[in-house]
């Protein structure tokens, strides 16, 4: 069963009748709702601020509330943990979240009953020469600077250089993450079930443009060349840092780093067919 549930919050987006219907509904469970200090503070609820070392310890449950940039953020901080993460949608259809708000109440029952499955979600971790690690469940994006040079990137799969891209950004992409950056570099959709990650060039300048589509059990180095502009480092869409011609990053799979409910309602090709207007392939005389 579960005792204590953690909320992540949107930081502009209303979800005060999100939390009342949890807070109600662990009132009468005798469960434990916490949030994180600077997110709950701004809403008047009773559910506990601790800080974010406590709230993955401590919650059975993590409840996003929000679109799919806060899924992104709740799964990065449980990356690692069994903890299951559930999304309920505040704003527009989304990939990550399983509900609405008018779904909220019945679907805490069926976890508290164990009436749902968990859809692992991998992640890609980048380590740069000096030992620091990003981890993304979307994507890791070596993107150009606006006014700098291009994106001149190396791609070498353990060790053996396969290719150098000349682009505006060099992604590398999860099955989660292949409706979002990849896709709109023309990458291919993939299933979030599949355990691999792409390496996508967006706008490529150079003759080679085809995404590469790779085993989560290898390992891929990206070289910065000398003729690659200063590039920004996205991390799921928001700055890690800054890259400089030279500088070099390993990226490695994590495998099941995070776990998303599912309750049946409904499917990743039906969320992408709505999200990305797929309206039926052409009409064949």
């Amino acid at each position: 069963m579960v005792s204590t549930v953690g909320l992540v919050l949107h930081p502009q987006r209303d979800s005060k009748e999100a939390i009342d219907t949890i807070v109600e509904w662990a009132r009468k469970r005798d469960c434990t709702v916490l949030g994180l200090p600077d997110e709950v503070g701004r809403i008047d609820c009773s559910a506990i601020a601790v800080d974010a070392q406590t709230l993955v310890r401590r919650a059975d449950l993590l409840v996003s509330l929000g679109g799919d940039g806060t899924m992104l953020r709740t799964m990065r901080l449980i990356a690692g943990r069994p903890t299951p993460v559930l999304g309920v949608n505040l704003g527009r259809l989304g990939f990550l979240a399983e509900i609405d708000v008018d779904e909220l109440a019945p679907a805490l029952s069926a976890i508290d009953e164990h009436r749902y499955t968990v859809e692992p979600r991998m992640a890609v971790r980048a380590t740069s020469h000096d030992g620091r690690m990003v981890t993304a469940f979307n994507d890791i994006a070596l993107v150009r600077i606006p006014g700098d040079g291009l994106a001149a990137v190396s791609v070498s799969v353990y060790g053996e250089p396969f290719v150098r891209f000349a682009a505006d950004a060099v992604i590398v992409s999860t099955a989660t993450g292949s409706t979002a950056y990849n896709f709109s570099a023309g990458g291919p959709i993939v299933s979030p079930t599949v355990e691999g990650f792409l390496v996508v060039p967006a706008a490529a300048h150079s003759a080679f443009n085809r995404a590469l589509v790779l085993s989560a059990d290898e390992e891929v180095t990206l070289d910065v060349l000398p003729t690659s502009g200063q590039l920004a480092l996205e991390v799921d869409g928001t700055i890690g840092g800054h890259l400089c011609p030279g500088d070099r990053l390993t990226i490695t799979a994590l495998r099941a780093a995070a776990r998303v409910v599912r309750l049946g309602t409904t499917t990743f090709y039906e969320r992408a067919r709505r999200k990305l207007r797929v309206n039926g392939s052409a009409e064949v005389d």
